[in-house]
This record gives C-alpha cells, structure tokens and sequence, in this order.
C-alpha cells in the first residue's frame, strides 16, 4: 500500500481529535454558564391555559401586575416564662407603629411593586406581619432586595425578623442551584471515573470517555445557552442539572457500548482501522436508535401544557445529540490513533469483562427460561402493586427543601400566629355587579377565613377598585397556602364562585396556581405516556424488524417503571419521610426510565439478533447476553450513579427524580434485561421475531420451545 492512503487514514482521525479540542476548548466554558441565562422564577412556569394564568392577565387592568409576595414576620419572646402563642399582657401597639415605619420606608424601593401592607398584629399578641410586593422578574437583584427588606425590618427593637412567603421561598431556591454547574458536574464526573477505572482497569480509556462526555456537554450547553439568550428554550435550575447529568450519563453508555465492541474486534485482528470500522458497522444502528428513544421522548414533554416540561424537552434532545456525536466522532479517533494503547495496563482479551458470571446466567435462563420469567414477573407486578401509594399531588413548603431553609422556619412561625393563608390570599377577579354574591360565597365556603375587595385606596373598607366592569377579591384561608387543605379549599371556593349567576368569576393566586399544575401534571401524564410510549415502540420495529418483540419490551419496561414507583412510594414515606413528590416527578421519571431502560434492552437485543442470524434463537439469546452482559451492566451503573449525583442538589424534587432514576435503571439492568428479557425470547423462540427473518424461519439450533415445555 503507497505511502498516500496511509496517512489518509491518519488524517481523519487526526483532523476529528482536533475539531473536538477546539470545541473543548471555545465551547467547554459554557458548560459553566448556563445559569446566567436560567431563570428561577416559579410563576413563569405555569400552566398556559390554566384559570389562575388567566387571573394574572386580568390583574394587569387593576394596575396590578403579578408580584411576588415577601411577607415580614415579627415575633416578640414569651414574657414571664410565657408559653410560644399565648399573650403576654405586653400590648404589641408600642411595636406596630415601628413596624408599621419600617413597612413604609420600602414603598420606594426599586424591588418593590405595588402598595406594601400596613403593619398587622396576630390575634395572640405575639407577632406582627406586613406584606411587601415585590416584581416577580427580579432575578439576581432578589436577594439583594430581600436583604434590605430584613435591614428595615430589623429597626423593630424588641422583636425577630423572619421572611416568609414566594419571595422568600424563591431566594432559598436560588441559593439551592448555586453553583450548581461547578458541584454536581464535579460529583458526577468523579463518580464516573472511579467506576471506569473499575471495569476498565486501565487508565487512559476511562479518561478518554470523561473527556468526550466533557466535549459533549461544552457543546451542548453552548447551543442551550445561544437558543435561551435568544427566548427559543428556557431554561432553570432543574432543567440546567438534569442536562449535565443526562449528557455525561448518555454519553458515557454509549461509549461502553464502543469500546466493548472495539475490544472484542482487537482480539480478533491486528488492524486497528479495521477494527474501529467493524466496532462502528456493529454498534452505530443500536447507539443511534437508543438516542432516538430518549430524544424524541423528551421531545413529546412538548405536548405539555406547563412550561418547565417543555423546557425539558428540547434541551435534553439537544444533550442526546451531542452525547452521540462525540461518541461516533471523537471516539473512534482517539481509538484510532491510540490502538491496544488505550487499554493499557489492562491485558487485552476477548471474555475479560466478567463472561464467567454471565455465562452462569445464561445458563440458568436457558436451563429454566419459564420459570426465571415467572418468578422475576412476579416480583415486578408485586412491586407494582404499590405504586398508586406515590403521591404525586405537590409537597409542602416544608418537604420542598431536603436541608433546612430560612423561608420554610419563617412560614412556620407565621402559621403559628396567623390564619395559614395569611398574605397569600387567594385571588378572585368578577363581575362587579355582582360582588355581594361573591364576597358571601366566598366567605360560605368551607376553608376561607376572610374575603374583602380591593380598593382603589388600598385601605379597608372604602369603596372598592372596578376597573372595565370587574373588581378583585382577596381571600384568605385557613390553612397554609402550600397545603394540601388549601388545594382542597380552592377546588370547594372555584365550585361555589362559578355557581354565582352572571359572575364570571376566575380563582387564582399562588394556591390556585399550585392547584392548576398538578391538574395539567396528570393531564400531561395521560397525553405523553401513550406517545412515548407509540415512539418507542415504532424504533424498536424499525430496528428489530418484528411486532411481537417490540411490544413485549415496551410491556417490560413499563412494568419496570410502575415497580420502580411502587418501591420509591414506600422508600419516600418510611425512610425519607416525603408525604408526596411534585406533580412533574411521575412523568420525568417516566420519560427517564421507559426511554433509558429501552437502551439496555436494544443494546442486548440487537445483539441477541446479529448472533441469532448466524446461530439461531436459542444460541443468539445466550450468546447476545454472555457478550453484552458485562456492559450493559457497567452502563447502568454508571447512568444510575450519575443521576444519583442529582442528591447533591438539597431539593427535594432532585432528590426524588435522582432515587426513581438511579434505581429504576438498576433494577432494569439487574432484573429486566439480565432475567425478564432473555428469558421470555428463549421460551416463545423464534416466533418472538414474528413477522420478521426469524420469526418465520426455523431455528437453525433450536426449534424454539424451551426444555420446560
């Protein structure tokens, strides 16, 4: 061979390493700063359709635009060995001229909008609020904001300064994301290196994966931060961690699934191009259809109605797509040019990667296909029994943060003093013709502590602001607006306002807010699963070319899922103590699981296809689990301990998310594709393919029914 072509083949490789160091380079950086370009604002993530985005419309007539609430809480220590919420005999007026000074000396502040409430005292004598407005588009300028709200309030002698409310909550979440790039990209890429280091047991390999996950994410986190600089993607603290998580974990996988095929190809020859070219022929189809699955199954969170799932979705089909092309790019590059080199000090041999196990297990399923199918079923469908006890209808204020946070101390204290919905109300824009009837249906509602029109004072009592026909009622409730109680007081208040004649009355405000997500969540849910799940099933038939099998998988998965939630509802009740997750957990963890477990499941099945095409069903089935055992199982650990990385994070949705995910993909791995799988193909045979090649053909080995039959 001349000289020329000899280097050619150099040149590509060598041309490829180079375009990625540019784009580690140039592009790396931004796998830092895609918070300058998030944003934490919870009321910009609401249901688009929903009555209470409908309310924050129409408050804008009434010169009111949507604020976030700060609300000050003064408390003064018990007197006299005086128990916490008893008075006294102290009058708390000498402080509320104080408080109500301190109150006043913020209506110029550039944070604050709107008119701020006059000082009010409890009922026990102990405690004062007031409530500050504050614009909801703050962004970095709210703790800053907050901070002089303190400072003022703080000019109250004889009292403790909390602050409670959205506003509050909302720093606490702030403070929660940051840094969230440089620590959980730390954690996650250290987790992944030590498990590498242990299946690999060599050295620059596992480095070079790190590095083309790293190139991965730097670009794709450059493309997210231009389309969110430009308003085409949003992007939050969740959304920004789950990319970094997703694209390091998917990129990682698919680089095993490479580089076990390029190992086996080395043993087999000498030619290390040739070896790459045939690791590549063999492995692209099932690495391109796995990224398929989770791509376009992120890409149906479109079809969601709340903004942060749409978020989702073409940010992380953006990270898949990175992830896949440093893996069929800069991959076979740097093997290329690095050769057997890349697995020093390992000793380079086919079966090294833990054959003997798998072969035990392959052995067990082709002794007793039924009865493992049988008894691994049964432990799924036990597991899913408890899966409708994971509530998913929002958590409190209290369970929103897994560590302590000032707002949720505050919003404690201010339910001890105050009616729970106290400088939380919920909105009520009406008719105001019709005003009578809904102040007194409001005020019959079971739930509702107070209600009262807005006035173009702002004072109580005068006549009320009617701005095109229509007045604003604030109620308050009873319970906590954040509760469960107060969700069931908006649905009795929108049943009774709706029922007023001629009203035309809309509920809104943080309650109703909360209230509108979690009934799109479950609409959400009842529209995306069967999408998905239609998605993943037309990529299975296209790559395995059958009907029969492609359905049986999506099943497996599904029932994967549901005993995943089923274990995780039990876990999150008796260990961690979560009364429920976040209407959005369920779906996310869906998406996740069902697209990811499918991974594993094309990883085996297309090759329990290639060997069964050459050896027959029962052959293809134990040779295809033998050969890709190993992997497979070295991939789902390092997805599972990737997203496990999320606990970091003192969230309570993250750490919910991190559990489903870390342990779904376990049991998926372990169970599913190692038992489940395998063993239901083994035992229907070749008619498992149907209607493709093998599924009408004889198989060559076996005639397809197991030795129980």
């Amino acid at each position: 061979m001349s000289t020329t072509p000899r280097r050619a083949r150099w040149l590509v490789p060598v041309l490829l390493v180079a375009v990625w160091l540019g784009v580690g380079g140039v592009l790396g950086p931004y796998a830092g700063r895609l918070g300058e370009v998030a944003t934490n604002d919870q009321a910009a993530f609401l249901p688009r359709s929903a009555e209470s985005t409908e309310v924050i419309a129409a408050q804008r007539a009434f010169r009111q635009d949507e604020t976030l609430p700060a609300i000050v809480v003064w408390t003064a220590p018990a007197k006299d060995g005086a128990a916490e919420g008893t008075k006294t005999g102290e009058p708390v007026e000498d402080r509320l001229d104080a408080a109500g000074r301190a109150l006043a000396s913020l209506a110029g502040d550039p944070g604050v909008a709107g008119e701020v409430s006059p000082a009010l005292p409890s009922d026990d004598g102990r405690a004062i609020e007031g409530v500050v407005p504050l614009r909801p588009d703050l962004g970095d300028d709210l703790a800053p904001t907050l901070d002089r709200i303190r400072a003022a309030a703080e000019r109250v002698p004889g009292t403790t300064v909390q602050l409670a409310g959205p506003a509050a909550s909302q720093a606490d979440l702030s403070d929660a994301f940051a840094g969230i790039d440089g620590l959980l990209l730390g954690v996650a890429l250290a987790t992944v290196l030590v498990i590498l280091l242990l299946v690999y047991r060599s050295v620059l390999l596992p480095l070079v994966i790190i590095l083309g996950a790293v190139f991965a994410l730097g670009l794709a986190c450059a493309v997210v931060y231009a389309l969110a600089d430009h308003d085409v993607v949003r992007v939050d603290g969740q959304v920004q961690g789950i990319l970094s998580i997703l694209v390091i974990g998917a990129a990682t996988d698919y680089a095993l699934l490479l580089t076990a095929r390029y190992r086996e190809e080395l043993a087999a020859r000498t030619d290390r191009f040739a070896a790459v070219t045939a690791a590549l022929r063999k492995s692209w189809g099932a690495v391109v259809a796995s990224a398929a699955t989770v791509a376009l199954g992120l890409l149906a969170l479109l079809l969601s109605d709340l903004t942060n799932n749409r978020a989702l979705g073409p940010v992380g089909a953006i990270g898949i797509g990175c992830a896949v092309l440093s893996t069929l790019t800069f991959l076979p590059a740097v093997l290329v040019l690095l050769g057997r080199t890349a697995y020093w000090p390992a000793r380079l041999a086919a079966g090294s990667t833990g054959h003997g196990v798998w072969q035990r297990v392959a052995a067990l399923v082709d002794r007793a296909p039924r009865r493992v199918w049988a008894v691994t079923l049964a432990v799924l469908l036990a597991a899913a029994a408890f899966a409708p006890t994971l509530a998913s209808k929002g958590v409190p204020l209290d369970e929103t943060f897994v560590n302590d946070a000032p707002s949720v101390a505050a919003q404690e204290t201010l339910g001890r003093h105050f009616p729970g919905g106290s400088g939380n109300p919920t909105v009520v824009i009406a008719d105001a013709d019709r005003l009578p009837g809904v102040l007194a249906a409001s005020r019959r509602t079971e739930g509702v502590a107070s209600a009262a029109a807005a006035t173009a004072s702002g004072r109580p009592g005068a006549d009320p602001l009617v701005v095109d026909g229509r007045v604003r009622v604030d109620v308050t409730l009873d319970s906590a607006a954040d509760g469960d109680a107060a969700l069931r007081t908006v649905a009795r208040l929108r049943t009774a306002l709706h029922a007023v004649p001629g009203a035309d009355a809309l509920v809104g405000g943080y309650t109703a807010q909360r209230y509108d997500t979690q009934r799109t969540a479950e609409r959400d849910r009842t529209l995306i699963v069967p999408v998905v799940l239609a998605i993943i099933f037309l990529i299975l038939t296209v790559l395995l070319r059958s009907l029969l099998l492609p359905a049986l998988l999506v099943a497996t998965v599904g029932l994967n899922f549901l005993a995943t939630l089923g274990i995780s509802g039990l876990v999150f009740r008796h260990v961690f103590g979560f009364s429920g997750t976040d209407p959005s957990v369920p779906l996310y963890g869906f998406v996740f699981l069902v697209a990811l477990g499918v991974d594993y499941n094309i990883f085996l099945m297309s090759r329990v296809r290639e060997e069964s095409l050459r050896h027959g069903v029962r052959q293809g089935v134990l040779r295809g689990l033998v050969t890709t055992g190993g992997v497979i199982t070295s991939a789902g650990v390092v997805l599972a301990a990737t997203f496990a990385a999320l606990g970091v994070i003192p969230l309570a949705f993250l750490a919910q998310i991190a559990f489903i995910v870390a342990f779904g993909v376990l049991l998926d791995t372990l169970v599913v594709r190692s038992l489940l799988v395998p063993a239901l193909v083994r035992d229907i045979g070749a008619p498992a393919w149907w209607p493709g090649r093998l599924g009408v053909a004889r198989d060559t080995a076996d005639d397809g029914p197991s030795a129980e039959r």
